[in-house]
């Protein structure tokens, strides 16, 4: 088995650290941009006195560096060459996500926003696969220019993995149809011309079918954002939103009506194992800096790196950190061989693991750094906090890790079974 790297991927990373060092390191340092990357950048990015939102000079600069990728053919690697893209593979993304992680924070790849030079655009896929000519057309252009944005309406404040047992419905009426109900973290909705809206039409709650995608206007009458939920790294674009007695029309509906939840599993293991490479990137970027460290402080004249209790847990990750990348690569590479639906039916389980184990890895290196560099280490001079703070999160979206093992013990012991014949 050759486990070596394409070669033309290896080139590729080459010209994305050119790009990096050409193009976005200094817009990253002008006109004092480094602020939202030194300690001061969670003051500098969050608006506070506008409900924790993030500052217009933030997403600015953000939309600056997405441009510039752009122009340079980097930002819609992931996309198919009918969107511009460039075909990327699954196992492609997955290294190129894990090495831009591992350069530590820079505007390159921010991924509090999920703001990368080389980007992803689920929904536009989605609207590919899912939507009709009319949709496909007024809103792709959009999505893939940055001018338009869509924000995802699934989660409801009582709801939230359980998502079949959502309270949110949808009634049909003779010019449309009628959507009452909540939503909870719906991201980026403070500049999304739409919402992707979850809602129950047909069946009993726990039933996977009878949930219908909407494309919900945010202007529309009846839609509201009551309030943007503060979180554990600010800013924040999470919002809580009500829908009472949303009208919409009949060529609102995205996909099949009571198929809605296809779409929302559309994308899901393309983002894990993208998630999972970020997560392994950032937690090897926290061991490599402890262990220089490590070896430069010399507190009562000895390397700190000539204490076993310094050695052992990073020694520790560092293995874990290896076995990881084998696997989400190796993974990856499978998932560029199969359909979504076969991906779904296939390697679900194996697409969990990589994600669970690696969104706890950068926690647990991220902390390491903060214990190891000590003082400075706790304090927002350093990047772990941020990152810690960041990756946090990634245990709890895209499926909490119960959810996900819940996922692998299903296939474990046999409660799922792989439909291989059906495939050949």
């Amino acid at each position: 088995m050759d486990f070596s790297l394409p070669g033309e991927l290896i080139q590729y990373l080459e010209e994305l650290d050119a790009f990096i060092e050409a193009e976005i390191r200094p817009l990253e340092q002008q006109d004092d941009n480094i602020r939202f990357f030194d300690h001061r950048r969670e003051w500098a990015r969050t608006d506070f006195e506008a409900g924790g939102l993030p500052r217009h000079d933030w997403e600015s600069l953000l939309a600056e560096a997405r441009r510039r990728a752009d122009r340079a053919g980097h930002l819609r690697f992931t996309l198919p060459r009918e969107f511009g893209g460039k075909d990327g593979s699954a196992l492609a993304t997955a290294v190129i996500r894990e090495h831009l992680a591992a350069k530590g924070l820079g505007l390159h790849n921010d991924l509090q926003n999920e703001s990368s030079i080389v980007g992803s655009f689920p929904w536009a896929l989605a609207l590919r696969d899912f939507g009709t000519t009319a949709q496909q057309q007024a809103y792709i252009p959009g999505l893939l220019n940055g001018e338009l944005g869509f924000a995802f309406g699934l989660t409801e404040p009582d709801h939230g993995s359980d998502a079949t047992w959502m309270e949110t419905r949808a009634v049909k009426e003779s010019d449309g149809w009628r959507i009452d109900g909540e939503k909870m973290w719906n991201s980026r909705v403070h500049t999304a011309r739409f919402d992707l809206i979850f809602a129950r039409t047909s069946g009993e709650s726990g039933d996977a079918h009878g949930i219908t995608c909407f494309i919900v206007p945010t202007d529309t009458a009846g839609f509201k954002i009551e309030e943007y939920l503060w979180t554990f790294n600010m800013p924040t674009d999470h919002a809580r939103v009500s829908l009472s007695g949303v009208r919409i029309p009949p060529d609102a509906v995205l996909g099949e009506v009571g198929e809605g939840l296809k779409i929302a599993q559309h994308f899901v293991h393309e983002n894990r194992i993208r998630q999972a490479a970020s997560s392994l990137g950032a937690a090897q970027y926290c061991i490599d800096q402890s262990v220089e460290y490590a070896r430069k402080r010399k507190p009562f004249g000895k390397a700190l790196a000539g204490n076993q209790a310094i050695q052992w847990p990073l020694v520790e990750m560092h293995t874990e950190a290896a076995m990881l990348r084998t696997f989400i690569r190796q993974t990856a590479w499978e998932m560029d061989r199969m359909s979504k639906v076969e991906v779904a039916d296939r390697l679900s389980d194996r697409v969990a693991m990589c994600n669970y184990r690696a969104n706890r890895l950068v926690c647990k290196a991220a902390d390491q750094a903060i214990q190891t560099h000590g003082g400075l280490g706790y304090s927002r001079h350093l990047p772990f906090e941020h990152i810690y703070r960041h990756h946090r999160r990634y245990r709890l979206t895209e499926g909490s890790e119960e959810i996900q093992m819940r996922k692998v013990a299903a296939h474990l012991f046999g409660f799922i079974k792989p439909s291989a014949a059906s495939y050949g």
